[in-house]
């Protein structure tokens, strides 16, 4: 079974000297360029994106500061809205207290097993 090698085939001998060298050199010297081509060209992509995204960066706040917010009316409201003083008491959840109080009654002293002036409720 033959392999087919990875590597080309030269028609100098191992070890010819100067044709191997030179052309390795020159292998070297194209990859070695190639290389920078091809980063200048990632840098130079780079610097346009960055470009186009501020390009539209700066559209997208132009635009915004023009248009006027759909929500803002457009006439100024004749009267102010009624100041609520308990929305809950006139939504009907809590009942309504009077904002003065009534006559409070006195409430008797709780009477106490030690002072014995208890009255009976058995008959």
């Amino acid at each position: 079974m033959a392999l087919n090698s990875i590597f080309p085939k030269t028609d100098t001998p191992p070890g010819g000297g100067a044709d191997i060298n030179s052309v390795s050199m020159r292998n070297v010297r194209s990859q070695s360029i190639h290389r920078l081509q091809i980063g200048l060209a990632g840098l130079g992509a780079m610097i346009l994106l960055i470009g186009l995204a501020q390009v539209v960066y700066d559209r997208a706040q132009l635009s915004e500061a023009e248009t006027v917010p759909a929500a803002s009316s457009t006439i100024a409201p004749k009267e102010p809205a009624p100041v609520q003083k308990d929305p809950l008491a006139e939504a009907g959840v809590v009942p309504d207290l009077p904002s003065e109080p009534i006559g409070q009654t006195e409430q008797e002293p709780a009477i106490m097993p030690e002072q014995g002036n208890a009255r009976p409720d058995r008959q």
